[in-house]
This record gives C-alpha cells, sequence and structure tokens, in this order.
C-alpha cells in the first residue's frame, strides 16, 4: 500500500499560536534599537576621539561600533522580512530571512571590525607615532563611556535571554549557548564582544602612555582584530548551517518520533526527517507503515488525526507532511538504529529528560 496525506503548503493554525513569538519579536527588536542607538552615538565619540589623539586602538574601536551599527541594521531588517505571509514562490515562508541577514551582519563584523583593527596594529607598528597625554586622557575617558553603554545594551540582551530560559525549560547558561534566534545571538555576541574589546583597547592605550610605546597599543588593536573575526566565523558558521537546513532540535525529534511510536494504527517509523524553517516554523516529514486491515477512509482519519494532533502539541512544527509506506527489514533495522543514534545525541548532549519535558504533550 503506498498513499500520501499530506499538509497544505502552509498551515496558519490558531491565531494565538504566535502571539508569544510576537512578543519575543518585539522584545528582540526594542534590544537591537537599545544595541543601535549605543552603538550609533560610541562610534561617533570613538572615531572623534581616535582622530583627536591618533589612537590606533581607538580606531579599531570606533571600527568595530560602525560595524556593529550596520549589522544592527541588518538584524532589523531581518525582523521585518521574516514576518511576511508565504507566497506562490515561497510557500514555507520567510523565516530563513533571519540566517540571511544575520550572516550579512557576520560579513560586516569580518571586513569592518577585524580586518580593519588588523590594518590600524600593523600601521602602528610601522609608524612608532607618540601621542600627546592630554589626547590619551581623552581617549581613555571616551572608552569609559563605551563599556557603560556596551554594558547596558549587553544587560538589556541578558535580561531577554533570562526572560525566555524558564519558557523555554532551559538555564541561563544553555539559553545563551543555544539561543535560537539569531537577532538575539548576534546582539549577544556584538556587546559581549565590545565590552572586551574596550577593555583591551584601555589595556592598550593605558600601557602605551605608561611606557612610551606603542606596540602596546598595536597589540590591543590587533586581539581585538582576532577577537572580531572570531566572533564573525562563529556567527557565520551557525547562519550558514540554518540557510542549508539544520534539522529540529534533537529532544523535539526524539519526542516527535516516539509520540508516533505510540500511535497504535501505526506500526514503525522508518523516516522521520525535520528542518527548520525560521524562528517560528519547523517542516516535519515522516515515512510510517500502518498496522493492517485499515481501509482508505481509516488510513485518512488517522493521518489527519496524527498531523493534528502534531500541530497541537507543538506549534512550531507548521508544516506536516506523513507518507504511508510499506516498511521492509531493512527499513525497520535502519529505524531502530536511528532511534538509538538520537537517544545517544540527547543524552551525551546534555539535553536528555530536560529538554524532552520541554518539547513532549
Amino acid at each position: 500500500m503506498s498513499r500520501h496525506a499530506d499538509a497544505a503548503p502552509h498551515s496558519p493554525g490558531r491565531p494565538d499560536r504566535h502571539e508569544g513569538k510576537d512578543a519575543e519579536d518585539a522584545r528582540t527588536a526594542v534590544t537591537v534599537f537599545v544595541a543601535l542607538g549605543a552603538n550609533l552615538v560610541i562610534a561617533v565619540a570613538k572615531l572623534a576621539a581616535g582622530l583627536f589623539a591618533a589612537s590606533p586602538a581607538l580606531l579599531s574601536e570606533a571600527a568595530h561600533s560602525v560595524a556593529d551599527s550596520i549589522n544592527e541594521l541588518f538584524l532589523l531588517a531581518s525582523l521585518k522580512r521574516s514576518t511576511r505571509a508565504p507566497d506562490s514562490r515561497h510557500p514555507f515562508g520567510y523565516g530563513k530571512e533571519r540566517y540571511f541577514w544575520s550572516l550579512l551582519a557576520a560579513v560586516g563584523i569580518f571586513v569592518m571590525g577585524g580586518c580593519f583593527s588588523f590594518f590600524q596594529g600593523i600601521e602602528a607598528l610601522r609608524s612608532h607615532h607618540s601621542e600627546t597625554r592630554a589626547g590619551y586622557v581623552a581617549g581613555l575617558a571616551v572608552l569609559g563611556v563605551a563599556l557603560i553603554a556596551e554594558g547596558s545594551s549587553l544587560v538589556r540582551a541578558l535580561l531577554q535571554v533570562r526572560g525566555q530560559a524558564p519558557r523555554a525549560g532551559r538555564s541561563m547558561r544553555e539559553a545563551i549557548r543555544r539561543a535560537d534566534d539569531p537577532a538575539l545571538r548576534t546582539v549577544l555576541a556584538e556587546d559581549s564582544t565590545a565590552c572586551f574589546g574596550v577593555l583591551v583597547a584601555m589595556a592598550g592605550m593605558g600601557l602605551h602612555l605608561v611606557t612610551g610605546e606603542v606596540a602596546w597599543e598595536a597589540w590591543a588593536s590587533m586581539i581585538i582584530g582576532a577577537l572580531l573575526v572570531f566572533v564573525a566565523y562563529q556567527l557565520a558558521k551557525e547562519s550558514r548551517g540554518q540557510i542549508i537546513g539544520e534539522a529540529a532540535d534533537p529532544a523535539l525529534r526524539r519526542a516527535l518520533r516516539r509520540f508516533l511510536d505510540e500511535q497504535p494504527e501505526i506500526d514503525t517509523v522508518t523516516t522521520l526527517l525535520t528542518m527548520r524553517l525560521g524562528t517560528r516554523s519547523t517542516l516535519i516529514a515522516a515515512r510510517v507503515d500502518l498496522v493492517g486491515g485499515l481501509d482508505s477512509e481509516e488510513v485518512e482519519e488517522v493521518l489527519v488525526r496524527v498531523k493534528t494532533a502534531i500541530r497541537e502539541h507543538w506549534p512550531i512544527a507548521d508544516q506536516v507532511f506523513l507518507d504511508v509506506t510499506d516498511a521492509s527489514p531493512r527499513d525497520r533495522e535502519r529505524a531502530r538504529r536511528e532511534r538509538r543514534q538520537l537517544d545517544e545525541t540527547v543524552t551525551t548532549g546534555g539535553e536528555g529528560p530536560e529538554a524532552e519535558r520541554r518539547d513532549s504533550p
């Protein structure tokens, strides 16, 4: 028996399903606006002080703040564009827009922040320029103000993560490590890097002022550049994986497989495929072998009931496709092997009981 009973290309679901996500998007937008305002003010102050003091570390920090400001504009664009309704050209919606704009933000950090910082450091080592004490005092004062502003933006982002963590059934540390929203993850990375970069720049400028050796500041500039390149690489790697198509969380996949296995009409789940379509949408595609003796109407009723139950229990799984097939002995063996591997992945990843309670009905 071979029969398809697929969900429609788009299932809008109940109106309240996305209320929580809409509220989170609004909070993320406020967090990004706060970061944007702080970075614009700080960029102008750093640039003015850097030109006045002729400080490579301060100019590197100015470039860092300019890059962050442009990235915030990318993130605001992603928040707006990713919520557009599905259409004939994009039947699964525009959720992956967030990953694309986050990738552009990572490129901006690499080019405008990291590369410029390396350039400033190398130029400082070649020039052996000595700055005035007044200029350095002004520069250090600007960096102190920048640290307060960047720290305030970082605190705002951390408070949002702390509010999300209990609702997702995660600890604060796990919520930071596995932030699902690429916009929020980028702001966290930018602000934490900015705070550390300001401290490095202050240390480099202070040592240059005390010793008269520009090498301290040049190396501070290159350390900032290396840090920005590393952060850009990590953000780009995350965005790349999500644009290509990442599977859903292992705990969610295990909970879905167990739910399907528990259905009395399903004999074997031969294949379970998932892909994140955005922060509020996940595609579920499964091949199932039903028990014998069901007529065509009963098969239709079973598939509709199972798909409806999945959407009710996991609102994020809004695209559900079930394919009824005959399972061969090889299919059954592969299904058992995949179940064991999934159990091991959840257990070794430290996501077992806690994550499964979060994702189970």
